[in-house]
């Protein structure tokens, strides 16, 4: 990846055979339906091509993206699958839409006319669509009364796109009791139901996410669309329970890189935040908030610190985190420099996850993961 030494002591492991795993394991969650991954936002942080395969390899179907240029990317690295852009894209790239073969998505007639304009200039006949209904995400799609008057202009013969599929997007799937989901999918329902009563139900029905997937049988339809299932972390505390079998495909860890004394009542990194009581030893690890370690992981005042594991023992951070080094108090441990650090993932038998930094910083398991910059090689396994 551009940015990163493979020398450097920090890096990024990817699991591969967990990526592979948990799609064989939402296969057999969700069948007969089939999954398609989402391997947008350079899968997750994991790496869309390699993140790619690995779920090809697992059974999906096809593959999910948000950008043109994500979809070009998997193209140029020889994968052949459908690819479908899941919001519509900008009318300069269409051309590229056409030329890699990707599956766009519409919801307006306006999109779809410059869909179908760039289809004239390319020569193409047939082009298929995806519409995306909007039944309450209120982020895009068309709103389920026009959603009939835009397949009426799809089938029109004078147009070279084709309806393939329609889907929504459900907003609350992981909270499972929320009536949302439930009212989601019956304004879906309805929308389902006049297209089959005017002739006009494409192939392939589709709304549910991860969440969805677990949690919301009557999403499942054609396809289930799975973006941070495959990455081994749960969609949230209210479906916990149904992705256990879920395996992690990355781990964060560093090196030691510098080990010190320091005195009781002296400070530590910028802002003197945090005070020692007592004499110890800390560890500096060069891996910061340039590479996607938040600055205030370790200094929220009203939560415990954050930890790291060094020799299978949990020692917490102390201090901001700076761009590219943070530091840990290790007490009496004996650690020395080029000690392994993990910031996410196992040592011992002690294991630090995505969510375990998330619920700290009240945020989710996608952004942490998505957090980690091009600054830090991945290494594949």
């Amino acid at each position: 990846m551009s940015g990163a030494d493979d020398r450097r002591w920090a890096w990024a492991e990817v699991d591969l055979a967990a990526v592979t795993h948990n799609v064989e394991l939402m296969r057999s969650i969700v069948a007969p339906s089939e999954v398609r991954a989402v391997v947008k936002a350079d899968g997750y942080g994991h790496g869309s091509v390699e993140v790619a395969k690995a779920a090809l390899a697992g059974g999906a179907a096809g593959l999910c993206v948000a950008l043109v240029y994500e979809g070009v990317v998997l193209r140029r690295a020889g994968i052949d699958a459908p690819i479908l852009l899941l919001s519509a894209q900008p009318d300069d790239q269409l051309d590229d839409v056409i030329e890699h073969r990707l599956t766009p998505t519409v919801y307006t007639r306006v999109q779809a006319e410059a869909l179908a304009a760039t289809c004239g200039a390319h020569g193409v006949v047939d082009l298929p669509v995806h519409v995306n209904v909007d039944t309450g995400m209120q982020r895009v799609g068309v709103a389920p009364v026009a959603a009939l008057e835009l397949f009426e202009h799809l089938d029109h013969p004078a147009t070279p796109l084709r309806a393939e599929g329609v889907f929504t997007h459900l907003a609350v799937a992981d909270e499972p009791t929320h009536p949302g989901t439930a009212e989601q999918l019956a304004r879906f329902d309805a929308v389902l139901a006049e297209l089959d009563r005017h002739g006009l139900r494409p192939p392939l029905v589709h709304a549910a996410n991860s969440a969805g997937a677990v949690a919301h049988p009557g999403a499942r339809h054609a396809f289930v669309r799975t973006g941070i299932s495959v990455y081994g972390i749960s969609p949230g505390a209210g479906v916990d329970h149904l992705v256990a079998g879920f395996r992690p495909a990355m781990s964060v860890k560093a090196r030691v890189s510098h080990v010190k004394r320091v005195a009781a009542d002296s400070h530590v990194s910028y802002g003197w935040r945090h005070r020692f009581d007592h004499d110890t030893t800390v560890a500096t690890v060069p891996i910061g908030y340039a590479d996607g370690v938040p600055r205030r992981l370790g200094t929220l005042p009203d939560k415990p610190g954050a930890d790291v594991l060094i020799g299978g023992r949990r020692h917490p951070i102390v201090g901001v985190v700076t761009m590219d080094q943070f530091m840990v108090d290790v007490g009496d441990a004996d650690v020395a420099v080029e000690d392994e650090v993990v910031l996410i993932g196992s040592q011992g038998g002690e294991t630090i996850l995505a969510t375990d930094w998330a619920d700290r910083l009240g945020t989710i398991g996608y952004e942490v993961v998505c957090a980690i910059t091009e600054r830090v090689p991945r290494r594949y396994t």
